[in-house]
């Protein structure tokens, strides 16, 4: 690199005695083609370090578009939370698409498992819930538990709901595939393999009018139109 000092220089001493004034001008466009040289330099080095390293960032117009639709909304498989405003079921005994344990099934205690759910919508009047086995070798799925006029303002069951046909408090109940009023936990025939069993939760806009002692399709046909949201914790077992 030739030092800044000496730039220029050497054309000037070729040419100079070619201009008027003699040694004051050499002088002159010595001290002037040094200012220009320092120019140039500064003006080379600032538009080198003001680059960048980074990337400069995509526009816009790179990112796809998102619809409201294709974002996840279903509750976290890891957490077992579900997003604000989107209703779900869950239960301390067992996690979606999990063994149901002994205890609440026909070969233990046989009481309903404790239930939860969260994310209501806007308008919901009450709910109701049905449990059943598409697996079962039956022309429908098998029913296990039918439950309705829940109050809104209730978060949950217990273990262990009383078969009664009320209560508690306005909560109704049906009958289930063994004509029996209440829950009956999960009986699969013997070497038949992985049953599935949905605890289905439905949100309602409107009250349903039915008596204690509904069945299943009575509960269904009465919910038509009036359906909100639903939801579904699937629990499994095998003999």
């Amino acid at each position: 690199m030739v030092p800044v000092d000496g730039v220029g220089v050497g054309v000037l001493d070729s040419v100079w005695p070619c201009l008027p004034g003699g040694e004051a001008v050499k002088n002159f466009w010595h001290f002037a083609a040094k200012r220009l040289a320092v120019s140039i330099v500064v003006a080379s080095l600032s538009s080198g370090c003001g680059r960048s390293e980074t990337a400069d960032p995509p526009a816009a117009s790179q990112f796809p578009a998102v619809s409201p639709e294709a974002i996840d909304t279903e509750p976290s498989q890891t957490t077992g939370e579900a997003p604000m405003n989107k209703l779900a079921v869950t239960s301390t005994a067992f996690a979606h698409n999990q063994a149901v344990p002994r205890k609440y099934t026909d070969d233990g205690q046989n009481i309903s498992p404790p239930l939860a759910w969260i994310g209501l919508p806007d308008g919901t009047r009450e709910l109701a819930l049905i449990v059943d086995d598409p697996d079962a070798p039956t022309p429908q799925p098998w029913v296990h538990w039918v439950v309705y006029h829940i109050p809104p303002g209730m978060k949950g069951f217990p273990e262990g709901v009383a078969p009664s046909l009320r209560g508690p408090g306005t909560i109704l109940q049906g009958k289930n595939s063994w004509n029996k009023v209440g829950y009956g936990g999960p009986a699969p025939p013997r070497g038949h393999g992985l049953h599935h069993y949905h605890f289905r939760l439905y949100a309602l806009d409107a009250s349903l009018d039915l008596e204690p002692g509904a069945s299943k399709e009575m509960v269904l046909e009465a919910m038509r139109g009036h359906i909100l949201a639903e939801a579904v914790l699937t629990g499994t077992y095998q003999r």
